[in-house]
């Protein structure tokens, strides 16, 4: 009996470890400040020639600054990327475009 339950606890643990990227990364942390405490967290991975990253930013107010986005191999040379910001009032920002290195 205890062979199957530490078996199916190895199967399940494998099973999880393979859903997560070997190479992703989550950072957190915090700074304060004469105006108060800002808390950050960021994380990140990289997949089948795609890099991601996401990232925020909460004030001493509540309010959180955000930003995401991504870059991805084209070819030899080229990369194409990708990222939007998004500020403490809802207000977002995205650009985008490649890059072809000769």
């Amino acid at each position: 009996m205890k062979l199957a339950l530490i078996s199916g606890s190895l199967a399940a643990l494998l099973c999880v470890a393979t859903l997560t990227p070997a190479n992703a990364w989550t950072r957190n942390g915090s700074v304060t400040t004469a105006r108060g405490t800002y808390t950050g967290s960021a994380s990140g991975s990289c997949a089948g020639g795609t890099c991601s990253r996401s990232a925020s930013v909460t004030g001493p107010y509540g309010g959180t600054a955000s930003r995401s986005g991504s870059v991805t191999r084209t070819g030899t040379n080229g990369y194409a990327y990708s990222r939007t910001t998004t500020g403490p009032n809802g207000n977002s920002v995205t650009r985008s475009g490649s890059v072809t290195r000769y």
